[in-house]
């Protein structure tokens, strides 16, 4: 299979599991909660940004099918429409950010290219996600719990997806 094609794939797969299990939630020692579903959405701003060596119009073209796959499949599996229409909005408005920092960074090394696109894309999709799709239904408190805990998960499981590139540790040689 085609390496673009397999992470396109593992893209819309992890975006599909992470929204189908958004709202099951798991509380962090000492401070904070993640949703069951970050643990796997966490992988897919790292792995979107292996695809923009296929060019840019393969990275939107994989943000629209995710996009609306996520619209189908939650439709039809009964998730919330709060849930549905926080996940399409984050989808396309974050990745969207993250695809446009990644092509600006295009110069600079993997490393800086992953780091720099997530600082904008991570936090912009928590508070749009987490805000439609949980405000008035879960506490202040629980808002920022999430919030903290999200963010917090998605930087630390984005750092370990880029860290390997190719199947290789980046520090090993080729």
């Amino acid at each position: 299979m085609n390496k673009h094609l397999l992470n396109s794939t593992l893209y819309g797969l992890a975006t599909l599991t992470a929204n189908y299990t958004a709202a099951w939630f798991i509380p962090l020692p000492g401070f904070g909660q993640v949703a069951v579903g970050t643990f796997v959405f966490g992988l897919t701003f790292t792995q979107r940004d292996r695809l923009h060596e296929a060019g840019r119009l393969w990275v939107y073209g994989t943000i629209a099918i995710s996009a609306l796959a996520n619209l189908l499949m939650s439709a039809s599996l009964g998730v919330p429409l709060r849930i549905i229409l926080a996940s399409f909005l984050a989808i396309l408005l974050a990745e969207t950010a993250d695809t446009e920092v990644y092509q600006r960074l295009l110069r600079y090394p993997w490393l800086v290219r992953v780091a720099g696109s997530n600082a904008i894309s991570i936090p912009l999709d928590t508070l749009l996600f987490t805000l439609i799709a949980f405000a008035g239904v879960l506490s202040r408190g629980e808002l920022i719990a999430l919030l903290f805990g999200e963010t917090l998960l998605k930087y630390s499981i984005g750092a370990l997806v880029a860290v390997r590139k190719e199947g290789k540790w980046i520090w090993q040689r080729a």
